[in-house]
């Protein structure tokens, strides 16, 4: 599967990212890496491989999340107490969705 310099520079355009030429040839050659790996993996068979519905499971002690316990939020000024910019009680951001 080869990507072509035009599909990089449509993702990169979609993610409102400017590239040099040089780094749109690379990202082309390193995508088209990674789905030429890709490839290779779906050659495998994995007929006798049971499907996994999650990679967590029920393990006491060493289960590796904490319990879901319902608490009080933060306060609404505390939440805002380090934000670089502020205003009518929400974060202000820059616009981003602009062309």
């Amino acid at each position: 599967m080869k990507i072509t310099e035009q599909e990089v520079r449509r993702v990169a355009e979609l993610a409102n990212l400017a590239l040099t030429p040089g780094e749109i040839a690379r990202m082309a050659a390193d995508m088209d890496g990674i789905l030429s790996y890709m490839d290779q993996l779906n050659e495998l068979n994995t007929a006798n491989v049971p499907p996994m519905a999650q990679v967590l499971f029920e393990a006491e002690e060493t289960a590796t999340l904490r319990a879901d316990i319902e608490r009080p939020t933060i306060p609404n000024p505390e939440a805002l107490a380090n934000a670089p910019l502020a205003g009518a009680g929400y974060f202000k951001v820059p616009k981003v969705i602009e062309r």
